[in-house]
């Protein structure tokens, strides 16, 4: 659960005498203090016939505001500071499955559908040079937890720019020196080397206008950013047929699409679903190919 409260002696101590009478157990307390206000994160055990809404009417009687509960498991009462260290480790190994580790580190959520849900609170965008990662989820983020993201952004950023200098292999079975040559037909472009197809794009147009873009490289011929340049001559071609946006959604642990859409040189916005992650890159600004 968490909730605001009056940054005043006692305010927390009347919520923990209202819990505490009630028989719901204090297990964990995680404090974000702000100017004149504090956010407190705290995993609770509630008596078996209890529900959400009770647990946020007993909270908010208690002179609390905007509380936001969620059921968790016990999982919630692992240390933070040793999952933000795990984070980092996980970032320094793998810098493209930042989306992914942000998210679950953040406990963020899909967007909200129309289905009769209730629209997301709050968001977090984690800029890494052009690339723009967005996290939406119920409770607010905190001013401690904005900047905590933006020094995981920094750190891919570091990353990426110290693996860029490194050189990727070279394919086994066509000469190393060969570069694709890129081919524009009706609804795809194609990566061709001697004849051969090693990357392919195509799209589908919705109704809207944007188009959806399916994109996949050869394996023995990825880190040679032809997806990067791929996505960049879709993007060209979206434009000059007066597209607004391309989008590309892939699995939420693609470890290929932060490098991908950096290749570009494109403002992408990288927005994190529960299963997946959907890219949409807006093509008004590219100049005419």
């Amino acid at each position: 659960m968490r909730t605001t409260l009056d940054d005043r002696p006692g305010a927390l101590a009347e919520l923990t005498t209202a819990c505490g009478a009630a028989g719901v157990n204090i297990l964990g307390l995680q404090v974000f203090p702000g100017v004149d206000r504090v956010t407190d994160e705290l995993v609770l055990r509630t008596p078996g016939d209890w529900g959400l809404a009770d647990l946020a009417d007993l909270v908010e009687r208690s002179g609390a505001t905007r509380v936001s509960v969620l059921p968790c498991t016990e999982a919630a009462l692992a240390d933070q500071p040793t999952r933000y260290v795990l984070a980092a480790r996980s970032i320094l190994a793998e810098p493209a499955t930042f989306p992914d580790v942000v998210a679950q580190l953040f406990d963020a959520e899909a967007d909200r559908d129309a289905a009769g849900l209730s629209p997301l609170m709050d968001g977090m965008d984690l800029e890494i040079g052009d690339v723009v990662v967005q996290l939406r989820r119920t409770a607010p983020f905190t001013a401690a937890e904005h900047a905590r993201g933006r020094a995981l952004a920094e750190l891919v950023a570091d990353v990426l720019a110290a693996a860029a200098a490194t050189p990727a292999p070279g394919p086994q079975d066509l000469s190393a020196d060969q570069e694709p040559v890129l081919e524009v037909h009706e609804g795809e472009v194609r990566a061709v080397v001697a004849g051969v197809v090693v990357g392919q794009a195509t799209w589908v147009v919705d109704d809207e206008g944007a188009w959806h873009v399916d994109l996949g490289v050869d394996p023995a011929w990825r880190r040679r950013r032809i997806g990067s340049r791929l996505l960049l001559e879709t993007a060209r071609a979206a434009r000059t047929s007066e597209a607004d946006e391309i989008v590309v959604r892939t699995a939420a642990d693609n470890p290929a699409v932060l490098p991908l859409v950096l290749g570009t040189g494109l403002r992408g916005r990288i927005r994190m679903g529960s299963d997946d992650l959907t890219v949409r890159i807006p093509v008004r600004r590219l100049a005419r190919a």
